[in-house]
């Protein structure tokens, strides 16, 4: 008897988690398979949404949850009150999450009281700071999946610590790179000129939910505008504070472009004619890897560390009174970026539709933990 084809179900509701699931749906395509997905609505905005979504191409979603905002233990119990209909009615074999973001450990936690396996696509990433929320995601997440689909070898050896079973383990390569390929003609087209910029994002709580911190990072960067051009894309949380402390205002008087959330395709053609890129962000660190532009992260810790062994990437820590000086010495000696052949090749959705096919839910996701 035939086996019949493997029915699989996606979700995602964050900016990142378009841009990682948009290539596995297109890989599916092209496999003669489909992946549909779910929307959750963590990210309502607009600018962090729809404008994305139309950029990758992503069709619409089978469901949308549309959880709306709230505090983390909102959201998630809004994703679990909604979510389990949409298995019920679809039945998956694999529920595939992406990421580390509120919606990637509420539909894991739906899946498992379902009974239904869970594919956890960019697995084994580790900052070690427990007081991230997204570090408590990724851990839990792991250890509830079925399969592990990582995107550079740090992630493996990380989940064999943890001691999580090397078969449920499968070194991949990195869906965002994916998606940045598939675009990269238009964002190329698009960052003909260089600008000369400073590109910011921060978003991240340990930077921008105290006043006095994030005053402290406007001060550094109206610093910084003196003597380079600084282009700030403002998160929508970043937005609440900024205007809540009139800092933005402070901001443009300084001479910082600060502007609402860009278009996937607009911010990395920002990106890639950047001279410089200050971020918080996990995936920004990857793009700018990849495309080759100097990159300093506004943290003491990453979770990408190939990005810092043969990328773009420094690490500076969070004292925004070392920004000046950090940014002179990037723009002084730039690194020179060794990609990673084998994994930012543009087949990691590929890979992952490739070993997908292969697994089967009801036997291999016996080897997941009880959770």
């Amino acid at each position: 008897m035939a086996r019949r084809r493997p029915r699989w179900l996606a979700v995602a509701g964050a900016r990142p988690n378009f841009v990682k699931v948009a290539p596995l749906v297109a890989a599916a395509k092209a496999a003669g398979l489909a992946l549909p997905w779910v929307h959750t609505g963590q990210h309502w905005d607009e600018a962090l949404s729809d404008d994305v979504l139309a950029d990758l191409g992503l069709g619409a979603p089978i469901a949308a949850l549309a959880i709306g905002p709230g505090t983390a233990s909102e959201q998630t119990a809004r994703i679990l009150d909604r979510l389990p209909a949409v298995l019920a009615a679809e039945r998956p074999d694999v529920l595939l999450v992406v990421g580390d973001v509120t919606s990637t450990l509420a539909a894991t936690l739906a899946a498992v009281h379902a009974g239904v396996a869970v594919a956890h696509v960019e697995a084994g990433l580790r900052s070690f700071d427990t007081t991230m929320p997204e570090e408590r995601n990724r851990v839990l997440v792991d250890h509830a999946s079925a399969r592990l689909y990582v995107t550079e070898p740090s992630g493996v050896r990380n989940l064999a610590r943890e001691g999580i079973d090397r078969r449920r383990v499968r070194l991949v390569g990195n869906p965002m790179i994916d998606a940045l390929r598939r675009a990269l003609p238009e964002i190329d087209r698009r960052a003909a000129t260089p600008s000369g910029e400073a590109v910011v994002t921060l978003h991240r709580p340990s930077n921008v939910d105290d006043p006095r911190k994030l005053a402290a990072w406007c001060k550094a960067l109206a610093r910084l505008a003196a003597h380079l051009p600084v282009r700030f894309a403002v998160h929508p949380r970043t937005r609440a504070r900024l205007e809540a402390g009139a800092l933005g205002d402070r901001l443009e008087r300084a001479g910082v472009v600060v502007t609402e959330p860009l278009a996937y395709v607009d911010f990395l053609a920002r990106v890639r004619a950047a001279r410089i890129v200050l971020t918080d962000s996990g995936g920004i660190q990857e793009e700018a890897a990849f495309l080759g532009v100097p990159c300093l992260t506004l943290r003491t810790t990453t979770e990408r560390p190939l990005t810092v062994e043969r990328g773009t990437n420094r690490l500076i820590g969070d004292d925004p009174t070392r920004l000046e000086r950090a940014v002179g010495a990037m723009l002084r000696r730039p690194p020179h970026p060794r990609p990673p052949r084998t994994l930012w090749d543009g087949h990691a959705s590929a890979r992952i539709v490739a070993d997908l096919r292969r697994f089967d839910g009801a036997r291999d996701g016996k080897m997941k933990p009880k959770v």
